[in-house]
């Protein structure tokens, strides 16, 4: 059973919280900060020469026909910025400039063009006139829409009528390409304030990107093919419906972005991740991402086929890593740290329960360093849980999980989860390395890692300043034919996410917390302020 982590109360609105995941559910919450804040006396607005930010004069134009609004000012510790408003409909492609001394400000829901439907419209079947997903606009869905967002952009959301969120519709696009020196900053008013903590989460629902991949479990638009098969955003409170056959869909691009304090909850099984990506395909770019304090998921994908690259979940309240319904992954560089105690898998992998459905889920998940300190088994009692219908491949990965099994296998239906492993090397609980429930028993989970190569379940970890590998990592003999796996992956002779200490591909786009010192001399509770 999920915990219920208690009442979230931003903006003056009070939501309930529950929990999250595909099928089995997890804990949304359990360190999160679910309590009466009571808010700092204003920070002075700084005079020229203090070295703070400035507010500017006044918003900058963009290409939505709504525009920007002017919200004032709002001081913090890093001086004063001037509040623009996002529209709640972006319709026409629109850049967010960086300027100086301006955040970006989500009030509740923000679209990203129309819901574009199944499937792409052609110029002999233009998309007909509708108001669905459009905020109550008579627009005509599919607008090929995007969003630009310069390099050093913040955007805050703060909640309202419902969570603040940016979801980024079928048949649209984000290009948010930020640079090692300048990420792009999703984060959440408690930020901009300065009243937030190592502990704070689940401030603001965080980015939604939908895509016309394909996609099991429907839930929307009545069809049950892989082919035609929809399904309903978790946590959205009107339809924003994703899935259909394309898995070389391109929703865009996000490139060094950090996404702070995200995930929010409406109801059992119905929440946001600071990042969710629903029926994307391999033309949508993912690298460079960092999730700080989720209270949900890291990062969660349903369905369609996801290229990733360089990616962090920090301190994530429930799973770091969630795949489901039928997704084709591969992910590599992945570098996870949860809190002590706190949180549940580091990685979640299924289909949902429907362990019949098709596509089945295939993912697999290279050069990772996965560390769960303490018994942060909310609900899955594993660091690494598979179950339904998914088929995990696992190589060059380290699992640091001392006080829990590292990985469980639940075995239902006619042809159940299964595991490969190459070169992954784990520090497990004393009570064992493996789980196996439903059909399984901890020794067919065991005989399933063991058949791979070079893989050891009784490691003594010697990672050094908490993720780089160190001599006994350095020791294990990398998987050499990853290209096999996917002409995707790098080509890499170590296992793990961090080489050595000369390795920093982590360093400078990022903020840091206790929990991953990431040396990139910013602290996630601090805004940048160049």
């Amino acid at each position: 059973m999920k915990k219920i982590s208690g009442l979230l109360l931003v903006s003056s609105s009070a939501i309930a919280l529950a929990g999250c995941g595909a099928d089995d559910i997890s804990s949304p919450g359990a360190g999160s900060i679910n309590v009466p804040i009571t808010n700092p006396a204003p920070t002075p607005t700084p005079t020229p020469g203090t070295g703070l930010v400035e507010a500017a004069t006044d918003c900058p134009s963009i290409g939505a026909s709504r525009g920007l609004t002017n919200s004032g000012t709002i001081t913090g510790p890093e001086g004063t910025w001037r509040v623009c408003t996002l529209p709640t409909l972006i319709d026409a492609s629109t850049t967010l400039p960086k300027t100086a001394g301006v955040l970006y400000r989500m009030n509740g829901r923000v679209d990203v063009g129309c819901d574009g439907g199944l499937t792409a419209p052609t110029t002999a079947a233009p998309r007909a006139t509708t108001t669905a997903s459009c905020s109550g606009r008579s627009l005509t869905a599919d607008t090929n829409v995007t969003l630009t967002i310069e390099p050093g952009v913040i955007v805050y959301g703060e909640n309202g009528a419902e969570p603040a969120w940016l979801a980024v519709n079928r048949g649209n696009k984000i290009n948010a390409s930020g640079t090692l020196a300048q990420p792009i900053i999703f984060t959440t008013y408690d930020n901009v304030r300065g009243i937030a903590t190592e502990a704070t989460d689940g401030r603001w629902g965080g980015v939604v990107l939908m895509g016309r991949g394909i996609t099991t479990d429907c839930t929307a638009g009545g069809s049950t093919t892989n082919q035609t098969c929809e399904r309903d955003t978790e946590g959205a409170s009107s339809p924003a419906v994703f899935g259909g056959s394309d898995n070389a869909y391109n929703a865009g691009t996000m490139r060094y972005v950090q996404i702070r304090y995200s995930g929010f909850v409406l109801g059992a099984n119905i929440e946001l991740q600071a990042l969710t990506g629903e029926g994307l395909g391999t033309g949508t770019t993912l690298e460079y991402i960092q999730s700080v304090n989720s209270s949900d998921d890291g990062a969660e994908f349903f369905g369609g086929a996801v290229n990733m690259k360089h990616y962090i979940a920090v301190n994530a309240d429930d799973d770091s890593l969630d795949i489901d319904t039928g997704l084709q992954g591969n992910f590599q560089y992945v570098l996870i740290a949860q809190r002590n105690a706190d949180g549940d898998s580091l990685m979640e992998v299924d289909s949902n329960g429907n362990e019949e459905l098709l596509p089945r889920q295939k993912s697999v998940v290279a050069n990772f360093t996965a560390i769960q300190p303490g018994v942060n088994n909310n609900s899955n009692n594993a660091a690494i849980f598979a179950r339904g219908n998914a088929d995990l491949t696992l190589v060059n990965g380290v699992v640091v999980a001392p006080q829990d099994e590292c990985i469980r296998l639940n075995g239902t239906g006619t042809t159940p989860a299964t595991l490969k492993a190459f070169s992954v090397a784990m520090t497990c609980s004393g009570t064992g390395a493996f789980l196996g429930t439903g059909s399984y028993t901890a020794p067919q989970v065991q005989a399933q890692f063991g058949a791979g190569t070079n893989n050891n379940a009784a490691f003594t970890s010697t990672l050094t300043s908490t993720f780089v590998n160190g001599a006994n990592e350095t020791g294990v003999v990398a998987y050499a034919d990853i290209k096999t796996l996917s002409s995707y992956f790098d080509t890499v002779t170590y296992i793990g996410a961090v080489k050595d200490a000369t390795d920093t591909w982590f360093r400078g786009w990022t903020c840091d917390t206790a929990s991953a010192e990431l040396g990139s001399n910013s602290r996630c509770t601090a805004l940048p302020v160049t």
